[in-house]
């Protein structure tokens, strides 16, 4: 899709500098291991606000070109506008990374050079799209990337059987209090329906034990995490885009897959580790370094895996 068609498309976010409100995580280490070359094509399968994908052609401007994929139409403006300096070398696909292959076929590619996969929220996720995914303002419990989606969060947590949310909560969050947490909320919407981050947030942090609440991050952390990544099926779409990934990369094409997220690390660990032609290039997960974290906190829990497609 041409940037063009993108660009200005909401005007409350003609206000908003991307490069202000969101820093590209590992960004050294992807532009040292994508191996850029002149002429090659390159996929940023989750564009976020379009850091990666600006310094990548800055590093390398005789690139063929940059494939740029979001499902979040408001993440996926702002990158187009932070892009569109650049924007000959740049197509911008509204699209789950799921569906790269159909993108590849749009464009008429067999294949590409280096693809990207970062998994985590962006600043402007978090802090300014008003959609829930934090709970350090009260806001709606939405949670939706993409806004087609007709499953809101506050769905999911007034409506799922105790046990089915306890079990959610439990898996996708790895909560040790998930049972008595799913029973809290499923008391107190019954007196009336939890609609918010902040009301969710409080029903949470009263269900855990004080002395048991945990030292370093908000008791709420990990089940919102969960509820997010089961609203938005996180798990299964990037099981399907890792195999899609290894298919749409030519012989010698590298992915690399940032992730923020204990299971989400382990999935990409796993699919690397069993996957027939393809080459393990980072037998650690690469970390941010401390100067990294001391200008972007967000980053502490980023690991960064690569691996090479042999033939």
């Amino acid at each position: 899709m041409p940037l063009a068609m993108i660009l200005s498309k909401n005007t409350a976010l003609d206000s908003t500098n991307p490069k202000e409100i969101h820093l590209p995580v590992l960004l050294n280490e992807v532009l040292e291991f994508l191996k850029l070359r002149e002429g090659g094509v390159y996929l940023d399968a989750t564009l976020g606000l379009g850091g990666h994908s600006e310094a990548i052609i800055k590093k390398c401007p005789n690139i063929s070109l940059l494939i740029g994929l979001d499902w979040d139409e408001e993440a996926l403006e702002l990158a187009a506008k932070r892009l569109k300096p650049l924007s000959p070398k740049a197509h911008l696909y509204r699209t789950n990374f799921k569906d790269m292959d159909l993108v590849l076929e749009e464009e008429g590619l067999k294949g590409v050079d280096g693809i990207l996969m970062d998994l985590g929220l962006s600043s402007y996720q978090l802090d300014l799209s008003g959609r829930g995914f934090s709970f350090m303002r009260d806001e709606p419990l939405d949670m939706r990337m993409d806004r087609t989606e007709t499953v809101l969060a506050s769905d999911m947590i007034n409506n799922l059987p105790e046990e089915r949310l306890a079990e959610l909560i439990h898996i996708y969050g790895e909560e040790p209090w998930s049972k008595r947490i799913a029973r809290a909320i499923v008391k107190c919407r019954t007196e009336k329906p939890i609609l918010s981050t902040l009301e969710l947030a409080n029903i949470i942090k009263k269900a855990i034990p004080r002395r048991f609440h945990p030292k370093k991050i908000h008791p709420a952390t990990r089940t919102f995490q969960a509820i997010r990544i089961a609203i938005n099926r996180e798990f299964e779409n990037l099981t399907t885009a890792l195999k899609k990934a290894k298919k749409c990369l030519n012989p010698g094409g590298r992915l690399l897959v940032i992730s923020f997220h204990s299971l989400e690390d382990r999935i990409v660990k796993h699919f690397f580790q069993n996957s027939e032609n393809i080459n393990i290039i980072t037998k650690k997960p690469l970390r941010p370094k401390k100067e990294e974290i001391n200008k972007n906190p967000r980053a502490r829990s980023a690991k960064l895996r690569v691996a090479e497609k042999a033939f």
